[in-house]
């Protein structure tokens, strides 16, 4: 996306954020009876999403994704309080909707979150590739490792992986799917010649040969170089190991605070890391907060919404999410105790953001700390007239150094019709919001950076040095040493 010189004015880039699931960042929500993210299993319930959000020009539909339930609180291995809230249980695969969207639409991105840890990269390259030939090009892909026990134990493990090992086996996993979509093609090597009846040019296919610590992968891929080859990368991790893996490998970063110092610091680091490190342009780098708007047309109106969906919301099913989060079960505590003097640095280190952006909170409790998850999770939820929205979202763009933002919901698809309805006309007045796609039936990624014809990662980025170009010997081409 093409920015100004003020950073208070870059043209956003706005995702929609869900999952396969009912309520997702907002448990129980299911129950409001303008509510139908009950309806997740239903088809024609995401191809209405994507046509909605695709006519007010979103760019993309974020779908969030997890291989377990949350079975922390009140647990061990109690799934209760999240099966019976609808905490993101049940939750469906979310790459499987996507070419049904796709066949509806023309421009919108969709990006799906897939984890490394348990999925072959042979496989999940073929699945990616797949989805980028069905959609035209229009497919991201959030590289994540996982983070819930639950999901290992169903996947052959006793229990995660450690987290910087997982960075380690994911550093070297999109290495090996670079390597397929980039390198095994040559860009022509499709050539189709019924008069010499070949369909791809043997010389222009080959095996990358990868073998390393935790793979070995001769290849190659088996699937034609598709659109983009390499879907749009996104990345969501703040860790040490997460910000040096954004730091090279994201083109986009999803970050989640309930204020712009919470975020602002981990945004700094990673374009620094980008830049001295990796000798990519760290404003190449888009990074998008999580984000749920509750609006009205009066502050009254966006006020007694709220009140209406935190009445409604579930306790229960805020506490499983926050337990599945952080691997912290809040049921230890009393329901009146003051958790910002607890002996836990991790729910500590929370508190203290929340307070600093609640300052008006006397006391954080388990209660209290619900409460602020169950409208909008782990995000910050902003509550208000579309102009006092829209001056949020600038005090973000303007302290955090953010692109853009990843919408989640209250009541789907109520919210998203209030943000194209009353936010999205504001954000266009101020010159923060495209009227139109750049690219019109472009990839994902064109439309991503505004720039006709990118379907493949921008210079600098590591996957650019894979691409085996039209008309380039083999010889002339060494797949890239990792």
């Amino acid at each position: 996306m093409a920015t100004s010189g003020n950073p208070a004015r870059k043209s956003l880039i706005l995702n929609a954020f869900v999952e396969m699931c009912s309520g997702h960042q907002s448990p129980g929500l299911w129950r409001h009876p303008n509510d139908e993210s009950w309806r997740f299993n239903d088809v024609h319930h995401w191809i209405e999403l994507a046509k909605l959000l695709e006519e007010a020009k979103f760019h993309g539909i974020f779908i969030a994704d997890v291989l377990g339930g949350y079975d922390v609180y009140k647990g061990p291995r109690n799934l209760d309080p999240a099966i019976i809230s609808g905490a993101q249980w049940p939750v469906n695969e979310p790459l499987a909707v996507v070419p049904a969207m796709a066949a509806a639409t023309k421009n919108i991105g969709f990006g799906v979150t897939v984890a490394t840890t348990y999925e072959q990269p042979y496989h999940l390259a073929r699945r990616l590739s797949t989805v980028d030939h069905l959609t035209n090009g229009r497919i991201g892909w959030n590289v994540v490792t996982g983070y819930l026990d639950s999901a290992a134990r169903n996947l052959g493990r006793s229990e995660q992986p450690q987290h910087d090992d997982r960075y380690a086996v994911a550093e070297e996993y999109i290495r090996i799917t670079y390597k397929l979509w980039e390198s095994s093609w040559r860009d022509d090597a499709v050539v189709r010649d019924r008069e010499r009846g070949v369909y791809t040019e043997p010389s222009r296919v080959r095996l990358i040969n990868h073998e390393g610590k935790y793979y070995t992968v001769p290849g190659p891929h088996i699937c034609q170089p598709s659109p983009q080859r390499t879907p749009l990368i996104l990345q969501a991790g703040t860790s040490k190991a997460g910000k040096k893996f954004a730091a090279q490998h994201a083109e986009a970063i999803f970050v989640a605070g309930h204020s712009p110092s919470v975020v602002s610091k981990n945004i700094a680091e990673i374009r620094e890391l980008a830049k001295t490190e990796f000798g990519r342009d760290p404003r190449s780098l888009k990074f998008l907060a999580l984000f749920c708007p509750v609006l009205g047309r009066t502050e009254e109106e966006a006020q007694d919404k709220f009140a209406d969906y935190c009445n409604i919301g579930s306790i229960e099913g805020a506490l499983a999410l926050f337990g599945g989060w952080t691997g912290i079960d809040l049921n230890q505590y009393s329901d009146d105790q003051e958790l910002r003097h607890v002996e836990s640095n991790a729910i500590r280190s929370a508190v203290e953001g929340w307070s600093k952006a609640s300052p008006g909170v006397a006391k954080w409790t388990k209660l209290t700390v619900a409460k602020h998850i169950t409208v909008g999770g782990l995000g910050t939820t902003s509550v208000g007239t579309p102009k006092q929205v829209a001056d949020e979202l600038e005090r973000w763009v303007a302290e955090a150094d953010v692109d853009g933002f990843n919408f989640a919901y209250a009541i789907n698809p109520g919210s998203f019709v209030d943000i194209i309805e009353l936010l999205l006309p504001e954000l266009r007045q101020r010159g923060l919001f495209w009227n139109d796609y750049a690219v019109v039936r472009g990839t994902y990624r064109e439309n991503f950076y505004g720039k006709k014809g990118q379907s493949g990662p921008l210079e600098g980025h590591p996957a650019a040095k894979y691409r085996w170009k039209a008309g380039v010997d083999a010889a002339d081409h060494k797949i890239p040493t990792d």
